[in-house]
């Protein structure tokens, strides 16, 4: 992507254009999988927390980006692909019981679940808990 095409994905989603909000986006573009707000201040060292912290929920509250509770305490985000971002991300995630790498499977759709009579689904997570193909190599 060109900075003017991150500067127009901002503004169509209504978000004010600034030069960290464009740092973070170049920065998650690069990401394998899901990213910790730990991960990411890794690769912007130069950036606060709190600016990172309130950029990344701004991010997932447009829809750009959208959150993962992986079980392990920490908030992942991961990048949404989606064209208009406002849907229901229906696919699963895959957790590395080795080396607690998130990974978003998208062409894995999170399978149908009965739901009772008088009960309304707003989000659905799907975490599975197993080992990564690199991780698996290792330990061969």
């Amino acid at each position: 992507m060109t900075h003017t095409d991150y500067e127009e994905t901002l503004t169509s989603l209504g978000i004010r254009v600034t030069a960290n909000r464009i740092l973070v986006m170049k920065a998650f573009a690069k990401m394998n999988g899901a990213f910790s707000l730990l991960d990411m201040a890794g690769v912007l060292p130069t950036m606060d927390n709190s600016s990172l912290f309130r950029t990344l929920t701004l991010f997932a509250e447009k829809g750009l980006l959208h959150l993962i509770d992986d079980g392990s305490g920490i908030q992942k985000y991961c990048v949404c692909h989606c064209s208009d971002h406002h849907h229901h991300h229906g696919h699963v995630h895959l957790t590395c019981i080795v080396c607690h790498h998130t990974y978003c499977l998208e062409s894995v759709e999170i399978p149908e679940v009965p739901i009772p009579e008088g009960f309304q689904v707003r989000e659905a997570e799907y975490i599975i808990k197993g080992i990564c193909p690199d991780c698996a190599k290792r330990k061969r």
